[in-house]
C-alpha cells in the first residue's frame, strides 16, 4: 500500500517535472529546462529509499513484538488486480519513454516494474503465512519488498545525477553518430573535439567539422548544413553546435590527393 502511494507521488512529479522541461528556452535558461526531470528523480529516489527503509523497519519491529496479522478474502484479489496494473503501467510507460527518450518515465517505468517483483512477494507471503499460520513469512517478504524498493530507488537516484552531471549521452546513439561523421565524403574530411550531454529528453553534441579549404563560405554551411539535418533525423530530441574549420593540409584540393580522405577513418577523429 504504502509503495502504491508512491507511485502516485512520482507519477504527480513527473508529471509536474516533465511539464517545466516541456518549456522553451527563456532569458534565464538560454538551454532550456530539461534539467527538472533529472532534479525531480533524485527527489523522488531519497523519498523511496525513506519509505523503504520504514518498511523494512516496521517488519523487523513486528517481528521482534510478535505481532498478530489477519487476512481477508479481498487481499489476493486486489494484490492479484495491482499486479496486472503495474505490469501494464510499466510496459506503457517504457515504450513512451524509450519514444521520447524522458527520463523521468523511464524511472517511473523501472519503480512500476519493481512493483511486480513485490506484490508477487506479498502474494506469496499471503499464501505462505494463511495456510502454514507462520507470521514470520509475511514480515521476511516484507523485509525482501523493502529491498526491492531500495534498490529500484537507487537505480533511479543513478539515472537523475547522470542528467545532473551532464554525462555524455548513450553510446548507442554516440555510435549512430559517429558512423554519420566518419563516412561523409569528400569535401568532409574530418571531425574532432567531439562533446555530447544529456539535460532531461534533450540531447547536447557540439564538435569542429573539417572541410575542404578550396569551398566558399556558402558551400561549407550548405555542407554542414545537411549534416545538421542527417543528424537530427537519427537523434532527437537535439541541439547541435557545429564550428568549421579548413582542412590543416596543404594538396591539390581535390578528392584523390586529399591527405585526410586517404587516410584510415580512425585517423581522422
Amino acid at each position: 500500500g504504502l509503495d502504491s502511494l508512491l507511485d502516485v507521488f512520482m507519477s504527480a512529479m513527473n508529471f509536474l517535472a516533465i511539464r517545466k522541461a516541456a518549456q522553451p528556452p527563456d532569458s534565464s535558461h538560454p538551454y532550456g529546462h530539461g534539467k527538472a526531470e533529472s532534479l525531480a528523480a533524485v527527489v523522488q529516489a531519497g523519498v523511496i529509499m525513506f519509505s523503504g527503509a520504514v518498511i523494512i523497519y516496521k517488519a523487523a519491529e513486528k517481528y521482534f513484538l510478535e505481532a498478530v496479522i489477519h487476512y481477508s478474502g479481498l487481499d489476493l484479489g486486489i494484490m492479484a488486480l495491482s499486479l496486472v496494473f503495474s505490469f501494464t503501467i510499466s510496459r506503457v510507460l517504457r515504450k513512451v519513454g524509450e519514444k521520447t527518450g524522458s527520463e523521468a518515465l523511464k524511472a517511473d517505468a523501472l519503480h512500476y516494474a519493481s512493483d511486480l517483483y513485490s506484490n508477487t512477494a506479498a502474494i506469496a507471503a499471503i499464501l505462505l503465512t494463511h495456510y502454514t499460520g507462520l507470521v514470520s513469512f509475511d514480515l521476511l517478504f516484507a523485509v525482501v519488498v523493502g529491498l526491492i524498493i531500495l534498490f529500484s530507488a537507487v537505480q533511479i537516484l543513478r539515472a537523475g545525477l547522470v542528467g545532473l552531471m551532464d554525462s555524455r549521452i548513450p553510446e548507442p546513439l554516440e555510435k549512430i553518430l559517429k558512423d554519420i561523421l566518419e563516412t561523409r565524403p569528400y569535401p568532409a574530411v574530418g571531425y574532432h573535439k567531439l562533446r555530447t550531454r544529456l539535460s532531461g529528453s534533450k540531447k547536447y553534441i557540439d564538435f569542429h567539422s573539417q572541410v575542404c579549404r578550396k569551398l566558399t563560405v556558402g558551400e561549407a554551411h550548405e555542407l554542414i548544413d545537411k549534416l545538421e539535418q542527417d543528424i537530427k533525423n537519427n537523434i532527437t530530441p537535439l541541439d547541435i553546435t557545429i564550428h568549421i574549420e579548413p582542412c590543416p593540409h596543404a594538396c591539390d584540393l581535390d578528392e584523390t590527393t586529399c591527405e585526410i580522405v586517404n587516410k584510415p577513418k580512425n585517423s581522422q577523429v
